[in-house]
C-alpha cells in the first residue's frame, strides 16, 4: 500500500513541479530553474529509477 501511495505521490509532485515551471517562465522567466530541482528528482522517483 505504501509504494502506491508514494508512486501517486510523486506524479503529483511531478506534474505540481511542472506547473510551478510553468508559472515561472510566464512570470518570472530568470528564476524557472528554481523549480527544476524538484521537477526533475520527482519524475525519477516517479518512473521507479532511484
Amino acid at each position: 500500500m505504501s509504494n502506491s501511495k508514494s508512486f501517486a505521490f510523486d506524479w503529483l509532485m511531478t506534474l505540481a513541479s511542472l506547473a510551478a515551471i510553468i508559472v515561472f517562465l510566464m512570470v518570472l522567466p530568470e528564476w524557472f530553474w528554481v523549480a527544476l530541482p524538484f521537477f526533475l528528482t520527482y519524475f525519477v522517483k516517479a518512473l521507479d529509477s532511484m
